[in-house]
């Protein structure tokens, strides 16, 4: 849904600056994919190798659109960290869902908590 809400953003905003943020969650054992950093011996270095791959995937379809795009990582909980960062951007589009299932059951459905709490206009693409 991620890149669907980048397509979106790259075919509707074509004069827009568009910066492609990943949140990486802490890990805890409710996060899903995130638990496995633990096994890591460098977190930082592993979250910043699977950001890295969200970003080469996000250059190659900015490329497909002749379009540049900025990239950014955060730390923490995806939907609190986006409403944070909201007010720096003039929109925020974000993909109706993602992740497992775990990771909707207990950390939330991002899209509706940046609706609800985005202090800039959110679109939500599916």
């Amino acid at each position: 849904m991620a890149e669907r809400a980048l397509e979106y953003a790259l075919e509707t905003h074509s004069d827009a600056e568009i910066t492609v943020l990943t949140v990486v969650g802490n890990p805890s054992p409710m996060l899903g994919d995130a638990m496995s950093l633990l096994l890591e011996d460098d977190l930082e270095a592993a979250a910043e190798e699977r950001a890295s791959e969200v970003f080469d995937r996000a250059r190659d379809i900015a490329r497909s659109h002749d379009r540049e795009i900025s990239t950014d990582i955060a730390w923490g909980t995806p939907g609190k960290v986006i409403v944070e960062r909201a007010d720096s951007f003039d929109t925020v589009v974000v993909g109706s869902h993602g992740g497992s299932l775990v990771d909707r059951l207990f950390v939330g459905n991002v899209a509706q908590r940046v609706l609800r709490r985005s202090p800039v206009p959110v679109t939500i693409v599916r």
